[in-house]
C-alpha cells in the first residue's frame, strides 16, 4: 500500500500566515485559499479590503493548481500560447496565482490567491507554499 504525506491545521496555518504577511508586506488586500491535494478548501483568508469575488478567484486557482499538479499559470500560458482547446478544460482558476505544495516528491495541496495583479498573487502564493513545500 502507498503511503503519503497529507497537509494538517498545523502545515495549513503557517501557509496561511507566511501568505498573510507576504500580502501585509505589500498592503495588498487579498484572498488566501488552502486547498488539499483533491482541490477541497482547508482554509479560507479574505483580507480586509478585498472584493468578495477574489475569495471565489482564489479557491478556483487553488483548485486548479492541486488538480494539475502545477502552478496555475501553466494553464494560462498555453492559453495565450494558442492552446485555446484549455478553455474547455474543466478548471475555473487559469491564471496565475495557484501553486502546488509538493512533499517527498508529491503534491499534498495548493494555495490560491487573488485581489492584486497575477504575479503578486503568484507571489504571495509561492511564499505560502515555501513553508512547507520540499
Amino acid at each position: 500500500m502507498n503511503t503519503k504525506s497529507v497537509l494538517g491545521l498545523a502545515e495549513v496555518s503557517r501557509m496561511t500566515a507566511a501568505a498573510r504577511a507576504e500580502a501585509d508586506r505589500h498592503g495588498w488586500a487579498v484572498s488566501i485559499v488552502v486547498v488539499d491535494d483533491g482541490g477541497h478548501p482547508l482554509a479560507l483568508l479574505r483580507l480586509d479590503g478585498a472584493s468578495p469575488s477574489s475569495a471565489y478567484i482564489a479557491l478556483e486557482k487553488a483548485r486548479t493548481s492541486a488538480l494539475g499538479r502545477r502552478e496555475s499559470k501553466a494553464y494560462e500560458d498555453m492559453i495565450n500560447g494558442g492552446r485555446v482547446a484549455f478553455l474547455s478544460a474543466p478548471l475555473a482558476g487559469t491564471l496565475e496565482g495557484g501553486v502546488p505544495v509538493v512533499v517527498d516528491g508529491q503534491v499534498v495541496g495548493a494555495i490560491g490567491v487573488s485581489g492584486v495583479k497575477s504575479d503578486q498573487d503568484a507571489q504571495i502564493a509561492k511564499a505560502g507554499a515555501q513553508c512547507v513545500a520540499e
